[in-house]
């Protein structure tokens, strides 16, 4: 476990020496998952486990419209979802172990869209997006599942920047660090969408961009499913231990 430190002076027969105190930080980073449509928090509770060992603590959930609530997929809205993502955030900083200035989000797919909406309603220091997935604005309060397909691969296909959509503007203004995971034979998220995405993150603090040589968009392959976890597990290593590294300067 990290330690703070504190610069002191010990008194000793009326002359002062130095000293450094050391304590384990009190809180830890906050790490939440976000599944993509369709998925579930299964995946990522597998990721979780292994990523709360570097002192993290971590939260995965179920989107409604899936899982338990898989009867409300017909009804559910990218509104109703938001909300998921901002209830399940709001619970991970609160826990009295987590420090809520040092949350990382992690999405997929359409969670990696919601997830860069999330940063301009709730601060995020960290942001991992595996194949972000990408929506017009129009038709916010549509049920999901009625998005007509080919015109959303289509809109994913177009050159768009921060002023043509709202998760593009999100990324425009996110300072924090960014991993961007692309699947190299992605059906549903075409290699515009990414670029769309990497190009909006103007300002962020670093950006790291990976491909998945033969992966399909879920990763149907256990070989892709394990490169993603050491890619990611690795990112996380990295900017955690920074950080800490940060703290401690």
């Amino acid at each position: 476990m990290a330690a703070t430190s504190e610069a002191i002076e010990l008194t000793v027969a009326q002359e002062q020496i130095a000293g450094t105190l050391l304590a384990p930080q009190k809180r830890m980073p906050g790490i939440l998952f976000v599944h993509g449509w369709g998925g579930s928090q299964t995946r990522d509770m597998t990721r979780g486990r292994g990523i709360a060992g570097l002192g993290c603590v971590c939260l995965t959930f179920d989107l409604r419209g899936h899982e338990r609530t898989l009867l409300q997929k017909q009804t559910v809205t990218r509104e109703h979802n938001l909300q998921d993502i901002l209830v399940a955030y709001d619970r991970l900083a609160q826990y009295p172990s987590t420090d809520p200035e040092r949350i990382a989000v992690i999405g997929t797919s359409y969670g990696g869209y919601l997830a860069a909406i999330l940063t301009t309603l709730r601060p995020v220091r960290w942001l991992a997006m595996r194949v972000p997935a990408l929506y017009w604005d129009d038709q916010w309060e549509v049920p999901k599942q009625q998005l007509d397909r080919q015109q959303l691969m289509r809109y994913r296909q177009t050159l768009l920047g921060p002023l043509d959509n709202r998760a593009l503007g999100a990324c425009a203004d996110f300072l924090g660090d960014v991993l961007i995971v692309e699947s190299e034979y992605d059906e549903h998220v075409p290699h515009s969408t990414i670029m769309n995405y990497r190009s909006a993150f103007r300002r962020a603090h670093s950006m790291t961009h990976r491909i998945i040589d033969g992966a399909d968009h879920g990763l149907s392959d256990e070989r892709c499913q394990s490169a993603y976890t050491t890619i990611l597990t690795n990112w996380i290593s990295e900017m955690i231990i920074g950080d800490r590294i940060g703290h401690l300067s």
